[in-house]
Parts: C-alpha cells; structure tokens; sequence
C-alpha cells in the first residue's frame, strides 16, 4: 500500500482524535469546574466508551461478513466517525442543561441528554476504531501492517497536540458561545478528513483474507493459563489507572488550583502528547539499543511517579511552577512505559499467541482507564466534600496514583524476564502495537 493510502487511513484516526480532545481535554475541565458538576458524574459519562470496548471484537466479525453496498468497511467507519461528531456536538449542550444557571441540582433532562450524546460518542468511537483498523489490516500486506498503524499513530498524537493548541486559542476568550461554536467548526474539519480519507479508499466487492479475532474471553484464557501473564497483566491494570486515570482530572485541577484559563488548561493536552511523542521516539531509535526492558519500564514508571508526584506537590503547597513539569513528565513516563511494556508483553508469548496477548493488553488498557476514571472522580468528590476543599480532592487522587505506580514497581520486580521469549521489536512495530491496543 502507497503511502498516499496510509496518510488517508491517518486521517481517519486523525478525525476521531479531534472528537476526544474536545470532550476530554476542554468539556471536562467546563463541566468540573465551571459548570461545578461532580467529577464522579463526568467520570460515568467518559468512561462510556471504555465500557462498550468488548464489543469491538463482535463488531470486527460482523463487518467481515455483512458488507453494505459491497463495502465490509467503508459504511462502518463513516457511522462511526458520523457518531463520534454527532455525540460530540451534542455534548456542550448536554453539559448547560445538565447545570442550568442558577440551579444547585442537576437536571434530569440534561443527564438524559448527557447518556445520549456520550454514549452516541462511546458506540462511533468503538465502531470507528476497529473498522478503520480493519480496514488498514485488509489493504496492507503482513510485512507493511505495522508501518501503516504507526503513520496512523503518528498522525493522531499530532493531531492531539495541534488540536489543543488551536481551540485553546480559539477559546480565548472563553463563552459558552464561544465553546459551542469550536464544537461545531471541529465538527466540520472532522468531516472533511472523514470525506477526504474515506471516498474511494476501499475497492468495492473486494475479498479480502479473513482476519484472526480473539474474543475477550479467549485473551483472558491465555493470561490464566501462564502464571507470569497473570502478575503482569495485574502489574499493567495497577500502572495503566494510575498513569491514565487522571485523564478527566488534569484540566479542571489547574482551573482549581491555579485559576488557569481554558486556553490554559487545553494546552496541557499538547504538553502531555508531546513528551508521549518524544518518549516514545527516544526509546524506540536510541535507548532501546543498550537499556533491557524491565530496567526501561522501571525508568518509565518511575518519571511517571515523580509526574504526579510534583501534580501533587504543586497543589499541596500551592507552587503554579511545579504543575507543567509534572504533566510533562506524567506524558514522558507514560510514552516511555508503553514501549517498555508492549515489548516486555511480546516476550512473554509465542508468535502464535502474540494476537491473543494483544487483546489482553487492550482489555487491560480499557479496563485500567474505566477503573482508574471512576475511582478518581469518586474519590476526588468524597475528598472535596469532607474537606470542604476541592484541591484537596485532587491532590489525593494524584498521591493514590502514584502510590499505585509504586506497587506496580513492587510487582514489576517480581515478572520473571529470563523466561520470556527473547525478541526487540522495532519502533515501527512498538507504535504500531500502540495504536493497535
């Protein structure tokens, strides 16, 4: 496949990319801390589409076998994306009728509202995801997957970065206006690379070689059944919500503890996508050569404790100076985490099994971001409300993540390195696993 066809495949990925920063890095910090809903409440409605992530194997099946207008993947990815930007969109809205002006209660119509349009969001975003997936998977050949998975990677995390650079101006200064009208002209760029990426970019009634699915219980199968694969997958659970869990958090903190703008705020997105960025580019082309990777993935989670460590500290003690650092630092520890830890996965299986422990990765990406969300909005609000104090609720969110790297380093001592399959994969291969996952 030509490398125009890969950067069309990019967009795709790039289109859903602007739908999340959107909901979790600027709605979240609106409805948190200016509109003052609970987090607890914000949390049930992000982690929708982490909740809904085992349908992806079912959807994979389906579009196999049910091609519309002789398309297996066009039709889904295009309802995908048109769900993803409809519940999107549906969103700010949801938000000011959930917390009307003036009201000290949530509205009824407004959560009915919110289910919908985030669960609209959750459905595009799975249906999307493992169509377009698919889709990169029909039209490449073995040898050139992972390449096609990493431009698509690659394509997304700058995508992230420059869509929070360009709405945190455009939010400046801020309205709920203002916040409605970002919403919709993101809604229409998304359209276009949906249109731009998609129109023609499958070959009608093409049969393409069925492709290998592992259910959730099957991944499951493969870590009960090897002892190591079960501390690691408990290891990779307790440092993926301690490092992801803060996703609906970060924004609203700054707002709280530091008064920071939504331009503000929005622009830590790019800060955390781009140390993910360079992590996992100097991993994958200069450290990877002379660092093992149980040594790498000691290193990645610690800079990521000593991330939420100085997240903390800077509320704690009320030092606006410590707060960026430590974002920059959660970003490097979690780009550098997951390169050191999908390569430690690949050598814990067999060629044979790599599919299955794949599947157990994604489930315990999505498992660990559901857990880790919840337990961050609840706790941040039981905190909030018995100390009368909201940035204490977060500085106690941050100090139990990083007290959860912690034992996941306790833990990552105890993984068995030597009898893992001896394999280094490339950096094409670690970002397109990322992608994959």
């Amino acid at each position: 496949m030509g490398i125009i066809k890969n950067i069309r495949l990019g967009l795709l990925h790039v289109a859903v990319a602007i739908t999340f920063v959107l909901i979790n890095g600027i709605l979240n910090r609106v409805m948190i801390h200016d509109l003052g809903i609970a987090a607890s409440v914000v949390a049930v409605l992000v982690v929708l589409p982490y909740l809904l992530s085992p349908a992806q194997v079912w959807i994979g099946q389906y579009s196999d076998t049910h091609p519309i207008f002789g398309y297996r993947r066009t039709p889904y990815i295009a309802l995908g994306i048109a769900l993803c930007i409809g519940g999107m969109l549906l969103t700010p809205h949801a938000a000011f009728l959930m917390a009307p002006a003036g009201s000290t209660g949530l509205s009824t119509a407004g959560l009915l509202l919110g289910g919908l349009a985030f669960g609209m969001w959750g459905v595009g975003y799975n249906l999307a995801v493992v169509a377009y997936l698919s889709l990169a998977s029909d039209l490449s050949a073995e040898l050139h997957r992972s390449r096609t998975i990493a431009i698509m990677w690659f394509m997304m995390i700058v995508s992230i970065i420059i869509t929070a650079i360009v709405t945190s101006r455009a939010l400046d200064p801020y309205s709920p206006d203002v916040l409605i009208a970002v919403f919709l002209k993101a809604g229409g760029v998304a359209i276009a690379l949906m249109v731009l990426g998609l129109i023609g970019l499958e070959p009608r009634g093409t049969i393409f070689t069925a492709q290998t699915r592992h259910s959730q219980q099957a991944a499951i199968r493969a870590v009960l059944d090897n002892p190591q694969a079960r501390l690691f997958f408990i290891y990779l659970i307790l440092l993926l919500a301690a490092i992801l869990g803060q996703d609906v958090l970060l924004e609203p903190f700054g707002a709280t503890a530091f008064n920071m703008s939504i331009k503000e705020t929005t622009q830590l997105t790019a800060i955390w996508g781009g140390a993910t960025l360079v992590a996992l580019l100097l991993h994958g082309l200069l450290l990877s050569r002379w660092l093992n990777k149980k040594t790498g993935a000691t290193v990645g989670a610690v800079i990521a404790t000593l991330g939420l460590v100085l997240i903390a500290a800077s509320g704690m003690f009320g030092i606006r100076a410590l707060f960026v650092p430590g974002v920059a630092a959660l970003g490097f520890g979690t780009g550098f985490s997951t390169a050191t830890n999908l390569a430690l996965m690949l050598d814990m299986t067999t060629t044979e099994q790599v599919g299955l422990f794949i599947g157990a990765w994604g489930l315990a990406d999505s498992l660990a971001r559901g857990v880790g969300t919840l337990l961050g909005g609840v706790v941040r609000d039981v905190i909030t409300t018995l100390t009368n104090s909201a940035s204490g609720g977060y500085v106690t969110v941050f100090v139990i993540e990083a007290a959860l790297l912690v034992v996941s380093l306790v833990l990552l001592q105890r993984i068995n390195v030597a009898s893992f399959r001896k394999h280094q994969p490339s950096l094409t291969e670690l970002v397109a696993l990322t992608g994959d996952a």
